[in-house]
């Protein structure tokens, strides 16, 4: 008997239906015709005596007017436990429609059935079916929610936060899930508690103590954000009582991505990104869109973690062609596949190339002749780049030399440039490379608009910090380092990084390229830095664990090249505002072109041979502020270095 239940129950909460459209018209048509022999009883016992043939001829035209009034109205396509305030209005109408057809057909029939009661009868006839119709849907609806409920008690009770539009539908949704049970909402203040909506109470919380007690009370095991906005907002709070006290965090995606019916409402535990993450930042899409629509857009490192999301943004912005340019094979395949998969009407060319290679990249040039090119291929990793400064220089300083060089050559209209917040008083060999590749493109932009070079190409470069979840960074190497059991290491418990999103952070490049006049430098707002042991300990917290009980976390020092903290402007520059608050342009020193050339051609010289130590004595000598610190290197800086650029 039980297993039963628990079948019917199953079929119920996946939506698949006992009886179809027809059968329920026909069920509807069988309690119309119902409703109206009651009033022809009432009638005949307290109004007008009524003959048998009144009882056959009213019955057959109740019979035909419910079918044609419930079937044009499609009363019966209304799932009944779903249903709402509209679809008993609309049963309410298709009545009155019935009602109205039926007086008709008495009066054109001629035959006096009911005399100057005819009205008056229609009138009771239209109460009582209504009451019979509606009264049943009602009835089945409470069944429904208590065989569900019934059904329930296996799973796990959640509360949702928040009292708002978003939170009530999201309830309504759960109410057919097969794991959850929604127990109340939870409002974040005391405006509306110990109300009801949508039949549960809503709840607040002023303190730990008091939800730990309503937790055990009433056996919660979930808090369900309807956004991971909400979530965000509590995340010193709400999120922070869950982690402490065994109650899962949870956030479901936007109504909008969840697509029609319960099978695709996916819940799932939050994530350190939902907490790191900030308000959405709002840029100017329609003239974002404007600039780069029709234009042929080249994206170089198309297959890294900002190339990719570069491209998926472009493809919305109606580019002509889209050219893909990268060195990795598998990569570029799988976003070769999304791409094809999720913008089919988008035309788009992978093409396999190195920047360091002068021929291959003359090649992309030649065939496609973009109008923009976003440049997005480097080596980025600190501690790797200190182990190999001469590539570093090859990939970060001539490839990006290269790439400008050509932008120039083939009349494109502008280079953006992606930098980042290590390029600023540079402490390792990474940060500096990035630095002389900024320096180069702007002395390049600037020797254009003084007319020593000739060209018409604008060059841009924006930087920012750590972006969430791109290859290679801290989150998803401490997520496999708890998924091991730990110990999660840090390097150091007072260094600090500034987080972005990876969509966010191509947002504002897209815009900070639409604004540019041309040779600047952009630096995005990246809020507040984050304490990386504390990030640590929260994600030990989402994971179920207690930080250095269940998972240790291990300080190992400082890396080589890596300081505590990152700097979007160095102490000599200061920024101006532009049209959006998260962007500012930075006032660099400016380097002249022709005195830097033979340096950047010593430089390349002495990274193709590989003479180690040279190539990072004259990078120190092109950019005085790179000091190493915690690195092989720092011999160096006790040198004593000449005055200006020296190449030798």
């Amino acid at each position: 008997m039980k297993n039963s239940l628990h079948s019917i129950c199953d079929r119920l909460r996946e939506g698949k239906k006992y009886m179809n459209s027809r059968a329920i018209l026909l069920v509807d048509i069988f309690l119309s015709a119902g409703s109206s022999f009651v009033t022809l009883l009432f009638v005949d016992n307290f109004i007008i005596d009524l003959s048998r043939s009144t009882y056959v001829l009213v019955m057959i035209g109740t019979c035909l007017t419910s079918f044609l009034a419930f079937w044009g109205l499609s009363v019966n396509r209304n799932i009944i436990r779903h249903a709402t305030i509209k679809s008993i209005g609309r049963m309410g109408m298709a009545v009155l429609l019935k009602e109205i057809l039926l007086v008709g057909m008495i009066l054109v029939s001629g035959e006096h059935l009911f005399g100057q009661h005819l009205f008056a009868c229609g009138l009771i006839d239209f109460l009582v079916t209504t009451a019979v119709l509606v009264g049943f849907r009602v009835t089945l609806v409470l069944v429904y929610d208590f065989a569900i409920s019934l059904y329930g008690s296996g799973k796990t009770r959640v509360l949702v936060y928040g009292t708002g539009d978003k939170s009530v539908a999201l309830k309504k949704r759960m109410h057919t899930s097969k794991h959850y049970h929604v127990v109340g909402f939870v409002n974040p203040d005391k405006y509306l508690k110990s109300f009801v909506i949508s039949e549960l109470p809503v709840y607040y919380f002023a303190d730990e103590p008091n939800f730990v007690r309503f937790v055990k009370k009433y056996n919660i095991n979930g808090l369900l954000y309807p956004s991971h906005e909400e979530a965000r907002r509590e995340k010193d709070r709400l999120v922070r009582f869950c982690q402490e006290n065994g109650v899962k965090n949870l956030v479901s995606p936007p109504i909008d991505v969840l697509g029609d019916g319960a099978k695709k409402t996916v819940i799932r535990e939050i994530r350190i990104e939902d907490l790191l993450g900030r308000e959405e930042i709002r840029v100017n899409t329609r003239e974002i869109a404007a600039y780069f629509a029709g234009k042929v857009v080249m994206v170089t490192g198309a297959a890294g973690s900002i190339g990719s999301e570069l491209c998926r943004q472009l493809a919305t912005f109606g580019v002509k062609h889209l050219v893909l340019f990268d060195n990795a094979e598998t990569p570029m395949h799988e976003l070769r596949l999304e791409l094809e998969r999720n913008f089919p009407g988008l035309t788009f060319t992978p093409f396999i190339g190195d920047v360091r290679q002068k021929e291959r990249l003359r090649m992309a040039f030649e065939m496609y002749h973009p109008r923009v090119v976003f440049h997005a291929a480097a080596y980025k990793h600190v501690p790797l780049m200190e182990e190999n400064p001469c590539e570093a220089v090859r990939v970060n300083v001539e490839g990006s030399r290269l790439v400008a060089d050509f932008c120039v050559e083939y009349d494109v209209d502008m280079m953006v440039m992606i930098s980042t917040d290590k390029a600023v008083n540079p402490t390792n060999v990474m940060g500096a490379s990035k630095r002389l590749a900024e320096i180069y493109v702007q002395s390049l932009g600037l020797a254009i608009e003084r007319g020593e070079v000739k060209g018409k190409t604008r060059f841009v470069t924006t930087r920012f910090g750590n972006v969430l979840g791109s290859n290679g960074s801290v989150i998803p190497y401490f997520r496999k380092q708890i998924e091991r059991g730990g110990p999660v290491t840090v390097t150091d418990p007072g260094i600090t990084r500034f987080f972005m999103t990876i969509p966010e952070a191509c947002r504002l490049v897209m815009e900070a390229a639409a604004m540019s006049t041309g040779n600047q430098i952009f630096v995005f707002d990246m809020g507040e830095p984050v304490k990386i042991v504390d990030l640590a300990e929260r994600m030990i917290r989402l994971a179920g664990y207690v930080p250095n009980e269940d998972i240790q976390i291990k300080f190992i020092g400082l890396r080589p090249g890596e300081k505590l903290y990152e700097e979007v402007l160095s102490s000599e520059e200061n920024t101006i505002p532009t049209g959006n608050a998260k962007i500012r342009v930075a006032k660099v020193r400016e380097y002249k072109r022709n005195e830097i050339l033979e340096a950047y051609d010593r430089l390349e010289e002495l990274a193709l041979a590989v003479k180690i130590e040279d190539t990072v004595r004259l990078m120190k000598r092109i950019v005085p502020e790179f000091k190493s610190r915690n690195s092989r290197f720092e011999m160096l800086d006790r040198e004593k270095l000449p005055e200006g650029i020296a190449i030798k």
